[in-house]
């Protein structure tokens, strides 16, 4: 069984190199491990520790920011080695500052796990959310470094708890404890046999609550905002801005709008814009000449979450297509929060529809009954953002227990 995985990861290696020669994404992964293990021996560890982290893509980094912070924070004496999967981490967060060592993560192949664990030499690795590679995790619990697996989130549908999952429910014999978000994710480990598990919470609202407590002002879009009322569609998509647009238009005076969308691109926006049939503008460009415009669309990364400080309502896209983005982002304002049927995986989108402060739209007509009732009813409104606020501060504090635990 050993073999026939690395003999799929090497497979799966040729399968995005050939890939590279038509997608830009795959290039950025084959490009991006070219000279890796050059990139390893430039890492001195001196006298220190080392914490290894991997993370998936961006999202998971996001996820486990709070911990590396508070790692760095409250641990001086540990160097951080932060590993990528996904372009869409590494290239975002390749900077980042409170790592001494980022780099996309190697092949899952025995020699490159040995490697890369030779030079590296981490005294504690912590996995986000999921990434279960079988060679690094075995070379980690043939060396005995602890390992953890944090903010972990488990269905009844994953293949661990399949009848041809019995390989893949091995790895977890490789952690040394599993912290996950709820109770059902334990219940199913514990129908696999794995018992070292504890329910910690998400740690992403202690994430949500960080980027809130920073966020930045941002005059222009007070001004555009003015005194009325702003609707913020946040990691839009192609669905999400067909409907919305589609108000829009037949709702001209009502409120201003935002788009965020998730693609920037000229071809993006120039979408959105001819859709509307309202005067609209760009985030980068936008002047006093542009006051009548009832549309601004963001054509920059970074800014979104500061930029629902200044919401009435917002949606999130994803909700058409694999899955809603990042909810609490906006939930964390005080703020209803709307978006897509495709949210029934994602814990935190079922329980803020459950306690209200959420909505579901599936056309253009569940849209309009939505956003017409918070317009025409303010208490309606009030209270649905006050449920958003209130679930967001109430699941705070999965990070100290997490730390807590591996370094108590």
């Amino acid at each position: 069984m050993k073999s026939g995985y690395t003999l799929l990861i090497h497979f799966y290696s040729l399968c995005v190199n050939f890939a590279a020669l038509f997608s830009p994404k795959a290039r950025q992964w084959v490009r991006g491990r070219r000279g890796w293990k050059k990139k390893v021996r430039s890492f001195d560890r001196q006298n220190n520790k080392v914490l290894w982290i991997h993370c998936a893509s961006l999202g998971e980094f996001e996820q486990g920011r709070p911990l590396i912070e508070k790692i760095v924070r409250e641990k001086p004496g540990w160097k951080i080695v932060l590993t990528f999967f996904s372009p869409s981490g590494y290239e975002v967060r390749k900077e980042y500052d409170r790592a001494d060592l980022i780099m996309y993560l190697p092949a899952d192949t025995p020699a490159n796990a040995r490697y890369f664990l030779d030079i590296i030499r981490p005294d504690m690795a912590l996995i986000v959310k999921y990434e279960f590679w079988f060679n690094y995790l075995s070379q980690l619990k043939s060396r005995k470094i602890p390992t953890y697996l944090v903010s972990g989130i488990f269905r009844p549908s994953q293949y661990f708890f399949r009848w041809y999952g019995a390989f893949a429910t091995r790895m977890f014999s490789v952690f040394t404890h599993v912290f996950v978000q709820d109770p059902d994710s334990k219940a199913l480990l514990g129908s696999i046999g794995y018992t070292g598990c504890t329910v910690t919470g998400d740690t992403r609202f202690d994430r949500v609550s960080q980027i809130a407590a920073a966020a930045k002002e941002l005059p222009l879009i007070r001004k555009f905002r003015g005194d009325g009322q702003l609707f913020v569609a946040g990691s839009s998509w192609d669905n999400d801005e067909e409907i919305i647009t589609a108000y829009i238009n037949s709702h001209p005076d009502t409120m201003r709008w935002i788009f965020a969308p998730h693609v920037i691109s000229d071809v993006h926006i120039n979408r959105i814009g001819k859709r509307l049939q309202v005067p609209w503008s760009r985030y980068s460009t936008y002047s006093d000449k542009d006051s009548e415009s009832r549309v601004l669309i963001i054509d920059n990364i970074g800014m979104l979450s500061s930029v629902y400080r200044y919401a009435t309502i917002a949606s999130v896209g994803g909700g058409f297509g694999k899955g809603i983005h990042n909810i609490l982002e906006a939930a964390c304002w005080g703020i209803p929060v709307l978006f897509g049927p495709n949210y029934r995986n994602f814990r935190e989108a079922v329980r803020l529809i459950e306690l209200g402060g959420a909505s579901v739209f599936n056309d253009f007509n569940t849209f309009s009954l939505i956003v017409d009732k918070y317009l025409a009813d303010g208490h309606s409104l009030s209270e649905a953002g006050k449920v958003s606020a209130a679930y967001v501060i109430e699941n705070k504090g999965a990070t100290d227990k997490v730390f807590d635990f591996i370094f108590s």
